[in-house]
């Protein structure tokens, strides 16, 4: 089922809605999307680029001769991928505001995927507010830490 959600860049700068279906969710592996990210993977959910609403235009980055990758050119977030003959995009799940309701349905580029970071629950965990120092860099910076 399609709904609106809003997301945007790191820094507010890059604000978007889009209609999407966050049950349609997706994770990308190929090396051109973890070298774009910076991750061992990237989440997106595909939408029609007609269904995305941009209250300011973000930058654009052509990653080869068929695609281009919206981004912030302020804090770096990464903001999608999008074909250039294309009428879908994709954006970054983590660029919702809220980004829980979606769940991934497949996985993309397999060959490329790095199976030891699929399953990572077995690993120990700490929250961030036990991790005292980045909490004292915090709050000496008098801000409230992030979510």
């Amino acid at each position: 089922m399609s709904t609106t959600m809003t997301g945007g860049c790191q820094c507010g700068r890059i604000r978007y809605s889009a209609q999407v279906e966050p049950d349609k969710a997706y994770l990308c592996h190929c090396k051109m999307c973890r070298h774009a990210t910076g991750g061992v993977s990237i989440a997106f959910v595909n939408a029609p680029k007609s269904a995305v609403r941009w209250q300011r235009e973000p930058d654009w980055y052509a990653s080869s001769k068929i695609a281009r990758r919206p981004f912030c050119s302020h804090c770096g977030t990464p903001l999608g991928f999008a074909f250039l003959d294309g009428d879908n995009i994709d954006l970054t799940v983590g660029s919702f505001d809220d980004p829980a309701p979606f769940r991934p349905s497949q996985n993309y580029a397999t060959e490329s995927m790095l199976t030891a970071w699929t399953d990572v629950r077995h690993l120990p965990g700490m929250t961030s507010a036990e991790n005292a120092g980045v909490m004292d860099r915090w709050k000496a910076a008098g801000i409230r830490p992030p979510e």
